[in-house]
């Protein structure tokens, strides 16, 4: 059982106070609602109100003002949760750093991405973790599409949220974190580019710029395909190693690339269009990490990193 002291008030409210107390009284405080604060904590509403009662009864003081519509701290209550509050905090902190110490969530996770809309969904979900979880830092690092898992396999990271779809021996995936609506990047005096979208079979009309290096043939043929669904070949204008020569590529005429169409608002450049496809599927991102390295720390970000997919999904939807 924990107890806490109220510094500065009365004997009475000086007396120990037991835990779920403590936790119905902060969040009745915080909320000033009994049926939002029972939801909060998991607990019939009936509850919260008891123990509100009892404790007053207790304590010999009345803490909130209540009415059929308003529930208000009094000024003794005002003082209570002053009091109250930051010992709390402390008490949780140190409970989220022992549990993350017996569990190895202590020292650096290494991260990777592999473009700037996922480095911003990681970087606030490093921010989350870092929070739960302060002895364990969050470093990111950009991996390049021309060997998207050579860090991996080389140590340098534990953990890399990436383009879909990957079947690698010795890296495991977790679930889809989130997918992207997919484009064609066209030069601006492409027709094309006057187009509200163009479909798959399109392809077949135009060169296409595509990514080289140490990538699975398999990935390439998701991304890059050779030939429409229809089986009609697709031509290769070039090949690039690194995505500002994509960009360089497409801007001067020389062909057209597949792309996120959120890219747009990364990459917008003079001499670059992105239109939509209408049939294209989207490009869907997820979690990839060695097969012998799902540690707590990896599992513990992995969670992190879906609730604040989860949340973005929220704050962008209908």
């Amino acid at each position: 059982m924990i107890y806490a002291r109220c510094v500065g008030l009365t004997d009475r409210i000086g007396q120990a106070m037991e835990r779920h107390e403590i936790e119905t009284f902060l969040m009745l405080a915080e909320e000033l609602h009994f049926r939002r604060t029972a939801e909060r904590l998991g607990l019939a509403q009936g509850r919260v109100s008891q123990t509100i009662k009892k404790l007053e009864r207790r304590l010999g003081v009345v803490l909130f003002e209540r009415t059929s519509r308003h529930v208000a701290l009094t000024s003794v209550g005002e003082r209570l949760r002053d009091d109250l509050a930051p010992a709390y905090r402390q008490i949780q902190e140190a409970e989220a750093r022992a549990k993350a110490t017996g569990k190895g969530i202590t020292g650096m996770l290494r991260v990777g991405f592999s473009a700037p809309w996922v480095a911003d969904l990681l970087l606030q979900a490093a921010e989350e973790f870092t929070s739960r979880y302060p002895d364990c830092a969050v470093r990111t690092q950009e991996v390049q599409l021309t060997d998207p898992f050579g860090p991996l396999r080389a140590g340098e990271l534990d953990l890399q949220l990436t383009e879909f779809p990957v079947a690698e021996p010795d890296l495991v995936t977790g679930p889809v974190v989130f997918s992207e609506p997919r484009g064609l990047m066209v030069p601006a005096r492409h027709p094309f580019a006057r187009r509200a979208t163009v479909d798959v079979e399109e392809l077949a009309r135009v060169p296409m710029v595509a990514m080289s290096g140490a990538i699975p043939q398999y990935w390439l043929d998701h991304h890059y395909p050779g030939r429409t669904p229809q089986g009609r070949p697709i031509e290769r204008a070039a090949t690039a190693v690194y995505w500002a020569e994509v960009l360089s590529l497409v801007a001067t005429g020389r062909g057209v690339s597949s792309v996120a169409l959120r890219a747009e608002k990364y990459h917008a450049r003079p001499g670059i269009v992105f239109v939509p496809f209408s049939d294209a599927p989207p490009i869907e991102y997820g979690l990839v990490w060695p097969r012998n390295g799902r540690t707590a720390r990896v599992r513990a970000f992995c969670d992190t990193v879906m609730r604040q997919a989860s949340k973005g999904e929220r704050a962008t939807g209908p």
